[in-house]
Order: C-alpha cells, then structure tokens, then sequence
C-alpha cells in the first residue's frame, strides 16, 4: 500500500454502498476501515468482503473492522454511507472525532416507501444538516448520492460521473479525489447548499431505473 494515502473510515459502512466503496478504495490503494454500530457487525462486512476480492484476484487488501466511534477516531476521511433516518444519531457519536476533518456525506434524504418522489428534509438537504450539525470545525462534503451500489459492485468501468458539493474548495478536492480513485470522474458542484439539486436527483434515478430496466446515473456532458 501507498502509505502517503490517507485512511478512510466508512462509517455505517457495511451495506452494499460502503462495501462497493471500499472495494474501489482498496483496489486503489487505501487503508480502509469499515465502521458499524457493532464491531461484529463490521468485522461479518469486512470477512465478506475480503472473499469478494480474493475471488477477484486482490488478497490481503488494507481493511479493518470497527465500531463506528474508534472507526471515525482512526479516520483521517470520514465517510458516511448511513439511511437518513440514522444519519444525527450517527453523527450524534462521531462528531467529537470527526473534528478538524472532512466527512464525505453520501446521505440521500429518502421516505419510504415513495423513494421515487423528491422529498427534501426542513433542514435543505442532508449534506447541509451534516454541515449544520458538525459546525465549523468539521469539512462536510456531499457526494456520491447518484451511483448505483449495483455498480460500484462489480467490476466494471463506471459510466457516471459524481458532483461533488462543500463549502470549502480544498474539501471538495478531497472529495474529488476520493471519486476519481473509484474511476468515475468528480466535478465541483459548489457550496453545501447545492447538494440539495443533487440529492434530488437520486429520486429521479430511481423513478426512471424500472422503466428503462437499468441502474442509471448522471453524465456532465461538453467538457
């Protein structure tokens, strides 16, 4: 491993986002750490997901377990991969050790069970009640709310590209590299505000999946 890499700890990480992050992510080079409420939790993801990648020709990939509070300790990034309604009650734990880092919130505000239609929260978006909640001292970048899990699963070049949104320029570099070492391509999309637009989108992805029997994403075209 690259060890002027920075360690990422994906926190809420054990789904089929986290895990398809962390396999870019580790194929690429980085430490990563899968977090959960319950280290065991972590540790059945992490098992898992080593025997994906020894399947596909990775062995001894740079991947550890933990609890989410260790795992946000640990970061150097932070990503949070956790459903909405879990998303302050995650951060509610981190926030203490998420300070004077960036945090890549990947939170889509979805209602089931209408996920089809755009239902933005009071707060804006969640990356801005990321934002609101973490205060000053953490970065909160919003992205990756428009790639399909689906995708970042197999192996496949990604047909997609990722806005990438925070109030601070250097943040959303952060978060820029971390899209390109997944191999799509990260644009910025401007200030926290802005992740409102795309967190929006996610719902008019998944309305237009079923018709046209895909896992669709967005492409930034003339550039």
């Amino acid at each position: 491993m690259n060890k002027t890499l920075p360690v990422i700890s994906i926190l809420g990480g054990t789904g089929a986002l986290g895990t398809g992050l962390a396999r870019r992510w580790l194929q690429a080079g980085y430490k990563v750490i899968i977090g959960s409420r319950t280290e065991e939790k972590a540790e059945q993801a992490v098992a898992d997901l080593k025997a994906t990648m020894a399947e596909r020709g990775v062995s001894n990939p740079s991947l550890q377990a933990m609890a989410n509070l260790p795992a946000a300790e640990a970061a150097e990034i932070a990503v949070l991969t956790v459903p909405f309604a879990h998303q302050i009650e995650t951060l509610s734990l981190v926030k203490d050790a998420l300070q004077d880092k960036v945090l890549i919130d990947v939170t889509v505000p979805l209602v089931p069970p209408k996920v089809g239609r755009v239902q933005l929260p009071e707060g804006g978006s969640a990356g801005q009640i990321a934002q609101n909640f973490m205060g000053d001292g953490t970065q909160v970048v919003s992205a990756f709310q428009n790639v399909a899990a689906y995708h970042l699963q197999e192996g496949q070049t990604l047909d997609c590209d990722i806005l990438v949104c925070g109030d601070s320029k250097d943040a959303r570099e952060v978060g820029i590299t971390l899209v390109e070492a997944t191999g799509m391509r990260g644009f910025h999309a401007g200030p926290i505000a802005n992740a409102a637009a795309v967190e929006a989108m996610t719902s008019v992805l998944i309305t237009i999946n079923p018709t046209y029997k895909c896992h669709s994403g967005i492409r930034i075209s003339n550039i």
